[in-house]
C-alpha cells in the first residue's frame, strides 16, 4: 500500500451529491468568486499587495494580537509557529490527538527536531491538572519544554470546544513555568460562534493563534496566524524558506475577506445541520453518536450490524461522500450541505440498516 498518491477514483461510482467528508471540501460560493475577481493585488513578497495585508490587519484586530501574516495553509501556521518558538531538541506538549501529531505528517519532528510529549485526555483534551503533570523541572537531562499548544475546536474529539476557563488556567500553569502558548485554531470561529465568545476573549494569553479560512469559512485556500511583531517577524522567515511566501496572493485573500465578512455568523447554520444529523441517527437502534458541539458529528454503526467501512461504502454508492477517522464515522457539516441533505443521509444511513 502506498501512503503518497491518493487511490484511483473509481469511474463507476455514483457521482458525489452531499459531500459530508469534511468542511475543506466546501467551494467558493459566487458572490466570493466575485470578490477574488475584482481583488486589489500587488507582491505579497514584499509588503505589496493591499488586499493581503487588510486581511492580516482583520486577522491581528480579530485575535486581539500585534500582527498577523497570511500563509498558504493552516499546517504552514502550525509548522512555521513551532519553528519560530523552538530550537531542535526543545520539547512541545500537546494532545495525542492533535494535528501537530497525527495530521501533519510529521513535518514537526523532521524540519525542527521537535519532541512532541503527547498528553491524554477525553474528547481531544487535556486538563490543566495532565499539562501541569507533564511538567518537569529545567535539567540537562531532559528535553527544554518550550510550546504547549490547544487545538481549538478538538478535531478528533468530535469538533468539541476548550471551555474559557480550562483555556486560561493553562494559559497560567504555562507562563508560570516558562512556555510559550500557541492556539491551533482551525475551526477556531466554529467554537466561537457556538460558545458565544469573541476569537480575541478566546485567544487571550495565547502568545500565537491562526484560523483557517478553507474550511468552515468556505475560502479555496489559506490561514492566518498572529501575535506579537517580533514573533510574526520570525514567522515571516520561515514562511520564506518553506516556499510559502506568495506574490498576488489578494486574489486568494479577497476570499478571505469575503468569508470574515459574510460567512462566520452562518457557521451557526453547520452546528444547527450538525445536530440535526446526530439527532436523527440517534434514533436508529444500535448506532452510537457522540453528541456535537460544534460541526462535526462521529458516530459508529456496528451495534445496528454495519460496520463503519462498509456503512461508508454503502452510503458511497449513494453519492453521499464521508470518511473513517480514529475508528469511527466523521460526518463533517459546512456551508455546501443543507438541512435537506442531512434528512436525506438519514433516511439513507435507516435503509442501509434495514437492509443488515
Amino acid at each position: 500500500m502506498t501512503y503518497y498518491t491518493p487511490p484511483p477514483r473509481d469511474p463507476k461510482a455514483a457521482p458525489v451529491r452531499i459531500n459530508l467528508l469534511s468542511d475543506t471540501q466546501t467551494r467558493p460560493t459566487p458572490a466570493m468568486r466575485e470578490a477574488m475577481a475584482r481583488a486589489e493585488v500587488g507582491d505579497e513578497q514584499i509588503g505589496d499587495d493591499p488586499t493581503v495585508n487588510l486581511l492580516c490587519e482583520r486577522v491581528a484586530d480579530l485575535l486581539g494580537k500585534e500582527a498577523a501574516v497570511f500563509m498558504p495553509s493552516g499546517t504552514m501556521c502550525n509548522v512555521a509557529a513551532t519553528l519560530a518558538w523552538c530550537r531542535p531538541g526543545d520539547e512541545i506538549l500537546a494532545h495525542a490527538s492533535a494535528h501537530i501529531i497525527a495530521r501533519e505528517g510529521g513535518a514537526h519532528a523532521a524540519l525542527g527536531g521537535f519532541q512532541i510529549t503527547p498528553l491524554p485526555g477525553d474528547d481531544g483534551q487535556f486538563s490543566p491538572e495532565t499539562f501541569r503533570a507533564a511538567l518537569h523541572p529545567r535539567s540537562r537531562y531532559q528535553p527544554p519544554q518550550t510550546v504547549v499548544s490547544v487545538e481549538q475546536t478538538a478535531n478528533i474529539g468530535g469538533g468539541t470546544i476548550w471551555k474559557k476557563a480550562a483555556l486560561d488556567e493553562v494559559v497560567e500553569i504555562a507562563k508560570a513555568n516558562g512556555l510559550v502558548t500557541h492556539m491551533d485554531g482551525a475551526r477556531l470561529l466554529n467554537a466561537c460562534v457556538a460558545s458565544g465568545i469573541s476569537a480575541r476573549d478566546m485567544a487571550a494569553g495565547w502568545d500565537s493563534a491562526w484560523i483557517d479560512f478553507s474550511k468552515g469559512l468556505g475560502a479555496p485556500v489559506g490561514g492566518a496566524i498572529a501575535g506579537s511583531r517580533d514573533f510574526i517577524d520570525n514567522v515571516w522567515r520561515w514562511k520564506q524558506r518553506l516556499g510559502g511566501s506568495m506574490r498576488q496572493a489578494g486574489i486568494c485573500a479577497a476570499a478571505c475577506v469575503y468569508a470574515l465578512d459574510h460567512h462566520v455568523d452562518r457557521l451557526a447554520d453547520d452546528h444547527a445541520n450538525a445536530r440535526a444529523l446526530a439527532r436523527g441517527l440517534s434514533q436508529i437502534n444500535g448506532i452510537e453518536v457522540q453528541q456535537p458541539e460544534t460541526n462535526l458529528v462521529f458516530f459508529k454503526p456496528d451495534g445496528a450490524g454495519v460496520p463503519g467501512d462498509k456503512m461508508i461504502e454503502a452510503l458511497r454508492k449513494r453519492g453521499v461522500l464521508l470518511a473513517m477517522m480514529d475508528g469511527r464515522i466523521r460526518a463533517c457539516t459546512h456551508l455546501d450541505v443543507t438541512a435537506a441533505m442531512i434528512e436525506e443521509t438519514v433516511g439513507f444511513v435507516r435503509e442501509i440498516v434495514r437492509g443488515a
